[in-house]
Parts: structure tokens; sequence; C-alpha cells
């Protein structure tokens, strides 16, 4: 079972939400959303890679200020010291998310492997990024993998 990114509306526009595996039973538990409530269109997300690590940029055109992560969650920007304004992002590998408020709260950004030369390219409404994790495989990824416990013989 792979991930998927949900839009708010058809054709892949609006609002994102990542899902992966598990249960979402109820929309005000997951979604941060206040806008809106349905889904309307789904894609998978690719996962291929084992790695992760992306440079986020401060000004668009990948200017100012950077902050490149490598193997890592961070759940406040402004704790390691980059600002809440990212307005270009390289993704050199791995699959991220990222979050428009501390915490892992707020708007939902997926980012791809691949250059991002503007906030409005990962469907930002304006460059305001203040969290970033991985997203991984956790079926196949060596830190990611849930333990399987073999059943004990019958005596």
């Amino acid at each position: 079972m792979s991930s998927w990114v949900a839009f708010e509306q058809s054709n892949f526009r609006g609002e994102m939400f990542i899902l992966e595996k598990g249960e979402y039973p109820r929309w005000d538990t997951w979604s941060s959303s206040y806008r809106s409530d349905r889904l309307m269109s789904f894609r998978p997300i690719r996962m291929d890679a084992q790695e992760h690590k992306l440079c986020l940029f401060e000004g668009a055109n990948f200017k100012g200020n950077t902050m490149e992560i490598q193997e890592d969650d961070v759940p406040s920007l402004w704790v390691y010291g980059f600002c809440d304004r990212v307005g270009s992002v390289k993704v050199s590998s791995g699959t991220w998310v990222g979050y428009q408020y501390p915490g892992y709260r707020g708007y939902q950004y997926l980012l791809e492997p691949g250059d991002f030369r503007h906030w409005n390219e990962w469907g930002a409404f304006q460059p305001q990024m203040q969290a970033v994790r991985r997203l991984r495989d956790r079926q196949w990824h060596r830190e990611g993998c849930f333990p399987v416990l073999a059943a004990e013989p019958p005596k």
C-alpha cells in the first residue's frame, strides 16, 4: 500500500492532504481544514528513495538564507534558526511533506524530488512553511518498518 495525495477539488487542485496507511474516521482529527470537508481527486505518491535530502531557500529562485535537511524530520524550522518564509525548495532525494505551521499543522505541501523555484509550484498560497517531515514507505524502509513478531510454535 502506498501513500496518496488527495485534493479538495477535481483535477488535482485546491488544498492537498497526504494520506498514509491507516484509518481516517473523523475529518477534523486529521485534516486541519476549515474550508472544505470533501476530497474530489487522488493520486498515488511515488516513494522510491530510501534516503531523504532537501534544501530550503528563503527567497524564490533559490536565493537568500538556506537550510539543508538530511535524514531528519523538523517539527519547527524556527527552532533550527530558519525563518518561516520558504520561497523555493530543492528536493535531492526522498519525498517530503511541508507544513504551514510548526508541529505539522496547517496546509500540507507534497515535495517530491525536483526543483521548486517558487512557492506556488508546491501549491502554497503564500511563502510560509514552518515544518517538514520525510514521507517513508513504512513497509520497506529500515527505520520506518514495523517489526513482525513470529507466533510461538504450538506446544
